[in-house]
């Protein structure tokens, strides 16, 4: 080993930590939270470096109510496209199939539409809050699953985000229904 060796070994740690160091000032320069002495001291309230807006702040337009929400459903699905539907159900088919019996992580879902909530034969992963809110999966309660299925049975082991185009729903539910047993 020469005696440069461990000055280089040095030196590359020293100018590691001098990077890290001028990285964190640097971060907390341009995102960092505004001081609150300094706050104190102009005779303002501390704030945050910047806001993230709020999907239902005040001010944001108000939730349509249930009677309206089926009301447009019932009009997206009466133009429903069973076609388009088919495209919708892709992702569908990562967790579910439509062959009566084949159960994947989720129910097969053969003549869902008019069946009983939770009677998929052989399938025994239901969570129960399905039937807490719902009998039969009707249209309309499947558009109200699919809309955002935690939001409608709380509890359910559905990962699913939901579907939030109201046309799809009503595409992908008219495919369902044709489906045998449908």
């Amino acid at each position: 080993m020469d005696t440069m060796f461990w000055t280089k070994i040095v030196g590359g740690f020293g100018g590691a930590l001098l990077v890290f160091l001028l990285g964190g000032w640097g971060a907390q320069v341009i995102y960092g939270a505004y001081p609150e002495e300094k706050a104190a001291a102009e005779g303002e309230e501390p704030r945050q470096a910047y806001t993230i807006p709020v999907p239902d702040a005040p001010g944001a337009a108000p939730e349509k109510s249930q009677e309206e929400l089926v009301a447009e459903f019932q009009t997206a699905f009466a133009a429903a496209d069973p076609a388009a539907g088919q495209a919708e159900f892709r992702p569908c088919s990562a967790c579910h199939s439509l062959v009566q019996g084949d159960n994947r992580t989720g129910p097969y879902l053969y003549g869902i539409v008019g069946r009983p909530v939770d009677t998929a034969v052989g399938y025994e992963g239901y969570s129960g809050a399905l039937e807490e809110v719902a009998q039969v999966w009707d249209p309309i309660q499947l558009n109200l699953f699919l809309e955002n299925p935690r939001g409608y049975a709380p509890g359910t082991k559905m990962n699913f985000n939901g579907i939030r185009n109201v046309q799809d729903r009503a595409n992908l539910i008219a495919y369902l229904a044709t489906n045998p047993g449908g």
